[in-house]
């Protein structure tokens, strides 16, 4: 039995470790800039990075500073595939972003650099700085399903009656048993 695609009206994402491959940027710069090479994305098994890396939490809270204020000169990257499938879902219909991120200007200033120009246009960025809020802004923003690399967030939006996907991820694997999705095929197959 096949279940029923998704309007891409009604799915929004987390930002980071699902649009934006923030994993690559933070062990590049844990690397260039603090010479702790050799950090693999296996290697991060806790969402708080510190719980599972040989690094300072005063180092691992600079990079990730540096990053939510300077996706564009960080040099953040899309998740492959994420351009291409964003691209297909804003044709139908506006995309909705919501993250915990403090403030939206540094997505949309990351979105205009990485997608074209029409597709950023088409996306709509909800900062809302709190990991466990996440269900009241995806019920504002009339979503019916939400696609989150934090497993907590997902089992929250699940209690909630929103229906989520969990972005595989190393930090996520074995705490659920939600629905989950691999990369950006895989959320194009939920909705064409």
């Amino acid at each position: 039995m096949f279940a029923p695609k998704i309007h891409p009206a009604e799915i929004g994402f987390d930002f980071d470790g699902v649009i934006a491959d923030t994993v690559e940027a933070f062990l590049r710069l844990a690397c260039e800039q603090y010479n702790h090479c050799g950090l693999r994305p296996e290697d991060i098994t806790d969402f708080s990075v510190e719980q599972c890396l040989s690094l300072d939490a005063g180092i691992v809270e600079t990079i990730f500073t540096t990053i939510l204020h300077d996706s564009v000169g960080t040099g953040l990257l899309p998740m492959p595939g994420a351009p291409e499938v964003l691209e297909a879902l804003t044709r139908q219909a506006e995309v909705t972003i919501i993250t915990a991120r403090p403030h939206a200007a540094p997505v949309y200033d990351w979105l205009e650099t990485a997608l074209p120009v029409p597709v950023g246009q088409r996306i709509r960025v909800v900062a809302m700085g709190d990991h466990n809020d996440k269900v009241r802004y995806v019920k504002m923003s009339g979503l019916s399903a939400f696609v989150d690399d934090r497993a907590e967030t997902c089992l929250q939006l699940n209690e909630a009656g929103i229906r989520p996907f969990v972005f595989s991820q190393p930090w996520n694997r074995k705490r659920h048993q939600l629905p989950t999705v691999r990369n950006w095929n895989d959320i194009h197959a939920l909705c064409f």
